[in-house]
């Protein structure tokens, strides 16, 4: 078994997804960071031998779709972030998460393109090694993993939303002699581009008909 860890932010107009707007409006922006909030938690919710668990920062009940999000996060261990920045929210996520006393694979809630299977692949990878890194193609990572999550309290001194964010995360993961896992490398959403991207692989999607009211 283990601790499957999403790390997200309430999806609240004018908070969430600020980098698409323009062209979408923050009420836009807001309900796509919902949606794929959603899509990425029912992938979680489908991957065997996991333990979904959720660490939340912000107000739920201002947030688009708050009350499907509400109902979806009952199913989940919903923890709450803590920490001045987000390295430190990242490493005292790990850290709460590690209270399960599992390994720990964390995501994020910017790729709801992700699957049950790809999520299953990092949990085997990560069975043969002392950490998995899944990088993101904007430079940074969208998966992390630790057998002993002791070791995330690393995350902490590493500078994040940044294009060397994931090689600085690597070298860190190595100097502190983990053995470490590649998994595939994903788009993060953070511009429009990237939303279009994304959405053009998951038709169908909560996140596809998101953006299918946006502007283009």
């Amino acid at each position: 078994m283990t601790a499957l860890l999403v790390v997200a932010k309430a999806p609240v107009p004018g908070l969430a997804k600020t980098r698409l707007c323009p062209p979408a409006t923050p009420e836009q922006a807001a309900e796509l960071a919902a949606a794929g909030l959603l899509d990425t938690l029912d992938a979680v919710h489908a991957t065997p031998a996991t333990h979904p668990v959720v660490a939340l920062t912000g107000e739920l009940d201002r947030a688009a779709r708050a009350a499907e999000l509400r109902s979806r996060l009952r199913t989940t261990t919903l923890l709450a972030q803590r920490g001045a920045d987000f390295p430190q929210r990242l490493a005292a996520a790990h850290a709460d998460t590690a209270r399960l006393g599992l390994p720990v694979l964390q995501i994020g809630m910017d790729t709801p393109q992700v699957t049950a299977g790809l999520l299953a692949e990092a949990r085997d990878r990560l069975r043969g090694a002392d950490a998995v890194l899944g990088p993101a193609a904007d430079g940074g990572w969208w998966a992390i993993g630790f057998r002993d999550p002791r070791a995330a309290a690393l995350l902490a001194g590493i500078p994040t939303s940044r294009a060397d964010t994931g090689r600085r995360t690597l070298l860190a993961l190595r100097e502190a002699g983990l053995r470490v896992a590649a998994l595939p490398e994903l788009t993060d959403v953070d511009t429009m581009p990237d939303a279009r991207a994304v959405a053009a692989g998951i038709p169908g999607s909560r996140f596809a008909e998101a953006l299918a009211g946006c502007p283009r």
